[in-house]
């Protein structure tokens, strides 16, 4: 249920088979089901230069006219209306310059197009290398093919059905859209900060190198204090231990002065 699979009608003229071949390999695809392209402009100036070459004058466009009509019809004009409306003609050009149009295909679906649809769907997804979770763009365009699609089959049946799953499709893409404007402005506040980040980061960096250094000075300077300490309590150790050796000989000398003095007052008081 590709581009170009559309129901085919329309076909007027020996070369309009040639235009349709010629064509068909630049129709962009998609899984709605479309008709045949309609050549909007672009290609009159080739086939008036096939007239001059057989002799003929070269047929003018009338003014204002639009591509030559080949649309099928759902046998409603309403419903044809209703779908027109939820899913417009698309346009697109070829290379060489061509413009051309699509409508979309008023052919009813059966079981087997909706079975076709979704193994056409998995093949695109496959085929595409569509990621099975996140964001993925080509994922969400297959997606909304594929939705549009059922559109196009419900609104044929039942163009109420069409109108409300319009509305469920276009509030779902709002909300989608939403999210995209969301992400996009938290991606922008993200990079943001962080160019502010970058931006105070020299500034941190100097901070930081300063505080080291100082943090280094003071470690040093802990260090002297802490040396100077050591120094102060050996010379006082060294101190009291040569005031406590002094004392205790001060104390043996009075000692042994005290016992001759004991000696010599026995003495002196014996011999009288």
């Amino acid at each position: 249920s590709g581009s170009g699979s559309g129901s085919g009608e329309g076909g007027e003229g020996g070369s309009e088979p040639s235009a349709m071949a010629a064509v068909a390999g630049g129709v962009p695809e998609s899984l709605l089901r479309l008709e045949d392209p309609l050549l909007v402009a672009g290609a009159a100036g080739n086939n008036a230069d096939e007239t001059e070459e057989k002799g003929g004058a070269a047929e003018e466009p009338a003014v204002g006219a639009g591509p030559k009509s080949s649309k099928t019809s759902s046998g409603d004009p309403q419903v044809d209306e209703i779908l027109d409306s939820i899913l417009p003609p698309r346009t697109f050009a070829l290379p060489e310059g061509s413009r051309w149009m699509q409508y979309t295909s008023k052919q009813e679906a059966t079981r087997l197009d909706v079975i076709q649809l979704q193994e056409e769907l998995d093949r695109k997804l496959a085929e595409r290398q569509a990621r099975d979770s996140g964001i993925c763009p080509v994922r969400e365009d297959l997606y909304q093919q594929g939705f549009d699609e059922l559109i196009r089959q419900v609104t044929l049946n039942q163009p109420e059905r069409g109108l409300l799953l319009l509305r469920v499709r276009d509030e779902a893409r709002m909300s989608v859209d939403a999210y995209k404007t969301l992400f996009e402005s938290s991606l922008v506040f993200g990079i943001r900060k962080q160019l502010q980040a970058e931006q105070g980061m020299t500034d941190m960096e100097d901070e930081i190198a300063r505080l080291e250094e100082e943090c280094k000075a003071k470690k040093n300077q802990v260090l002297e204090l802490q040396n100077r300490v050591e120094i102060m309590e050996k010379r006082d150790a060294e101190v009291r231990a040569l005031a406590d050796k002094k004392r205790k000989d001060e104390i043996a000398f009075l000692k042994y002065q005290g016992q001759n003095l004991d000696k010599f007052l026995k003495s002196v008081s014996g011999s009288t």
